[in-house]
């Protein structure tokens, strides 16, 4: 299986899954044109499109999923308060439901999802696999992670987690109050610090790869979320690579496999 983050940040945000010759989107936060120049460069074939998975209805994670599934004919993979948060507007779409306890399946792929407090319809954090394979999980606009959530993101192969902001600069940024009260409320996003405390659970052998995603333009940098974070991962012993996702710039591929057995004594 190959992760390639198609850019991440405050103005869009989305993510593929590529594997025996199928591709499937998870989120699609820019225009379905967008989606396609981005992918294009990442060496992906859209046209081997299996699906497009959603955590919520959000522009910024959902802009281009309602055209670019009428254009190839693919469903989407989602709770149904984010199906119908956009089938007015879209009629033609196709669903496929993912919920707790309920998983969807689109080519070989498995998509799992978890609740989250974030200010949407029914947001999910996703998690997906093949099988027994390798499994990606993907953590946006978390609000407050709960210990369903904690489980959730356990023993996965790579990790795609919201590092929003430093809480000092949000503190101190230009955003009124109110604003600043959302990001930082159950409602909102995870802070650096945050990301990092949650990062401290979930690290084990067979994570390979971590992604720090949905970095904030006004309350945030690249610098501050690694130093926030990485000291963190090297406290509990993480031995994979950590990365940052950026809003102009796809990241990857980045190659997932299962962890190799230690052998019997």
């Amino acid at each position: 299986m190959r992760l390639v983050v198609l850019g991440s940040g405050s103005k869009g945000n989305a993510l593929a899954v590529a594997a025996e010759g199928a591709v499937l989107l998870v989120d699609a936060g820019f225009s379905a044109r967008e989606l396609e120049r981005r992918a294009a460069a990442a060496g992906l074939a859209l046209d081997h499109l299996v699906g497009i998975a959603l955590t919520h209805e959000h522009g910024d994670h959902a802009t281009g999923a309602p055209m670019l599934a009428k254009r190839l004919g693919v469903p989407l993979l989602c709770s149904a308060g984010t199906y119908g948060a956009l089938l007015p507007r879209s009629p033609w779409l196709r669903h496929r439901r993912v919920t707790l306890g309920q998983s969807a399946e689109a080519g070989p792929f498995v998509v799992e999802g978890c609740p989250t407090s974030h200010d949407a319809a029914e947001p999910l954090a996703l998690r997906v696999r093949i099988g027994d394979g390798p499994a990606v999980g993907v953590a946006y606009d978390l609000g407050r992670p709960s210990a369903a959530l904690r489980w959730f993101l356990r023993e996965l192969s790579a990790l795609v987690l919201e590092a929003n902001h430093d809480e000092v600069l949000l503190r101190t940024s230009e955003y009124p109050a109110a604003v600043r009260q959302r990001i930082a409320g159950a409602g909102g996003h995870l802070s650096n610090r945050a990301c990092a405390e949650l990062l401290g659970e979930l690290v084990h052998p067979g994570l390979a790869h971590v992604v720090l995603a949905h970095l904030s333009e006004r309350c945030n940098t690249e610098v501050d979320a690694r130093g926030t974070v990485g000291p963190a991962l090297a406290a509990v012993g993480f031995g994979g690579a950590l990365h940052v996702a950026r809003q102009h710039h796809v990241l990857g591929p980045l190659e997932l496999s299962l962890p190799v057995a230690p052998p019997v004594r």
